[in-house]
């Protein structure tokens, strides 16, 4: 089985002074504003890394899904936030770490199963896979 999905960038203008705008296959996101003062400025407005933030997250937690149901094990609630760092090196930036933190409830599940199972979805979810990153993971089953 194959599927493409797809995005899209407009951009006019130079790196500092110019306009961009992202869109996305499905809707989500149509002609959404982003720019270089978004991206390293702290200006409100999306950027490449929240989006890949928000890709791993949501990846990583449908992986996860589909591990707890291998093991006979439901969520009631799972939680992702993910943090993706992009950093300067000499040869330009780099996106060299993403962050996952999950906060899981489990009814039936124990730490150390909870523990090897986030660690089998982190390793093996699409994204995962797809960054040449540093990925860490904080996971925290809650009673």
């Amino acid at each position: 089985m194959k599927i493409n999905r797809s995005g899209s960038a407009v951009w006019s203008g130079g790196l500092k002074d110019g306009k961009g705008a992202i869109s996305t296959q499905s809707g989500a996101l149509d002609a959404y504003p982003y720019g270089f003062a978004t991206r390293f400025e702290g200006v409100p407005g999306s950027n490449p890394e929240e989006l890949i933030a928000a890709a791993h997250a949501s990846c990583f937690t449908m992986a996860l899904s589909l591990i707890l149901g291998e093991a006979g094990l439901t969520a009631s609630k799972m939680e992702t936030n993910a943090v993706v760092t992009l950093e300067k090196q000499e040869d330009g930036f780099a996106v060299t770490a993403s962050h996952l933190t999950l906060k899981a409830s489990i009814p039936g599940a124990d730490d150390a199963t909870f523990q090897d199972l986030a660690a089998n979805a982190k390793a093996n979810c699409p994204i995962s896979k797809l960054l040449k990153a540093d990925i860490s993971l904080d996971a925290e089953l809650l009673s």
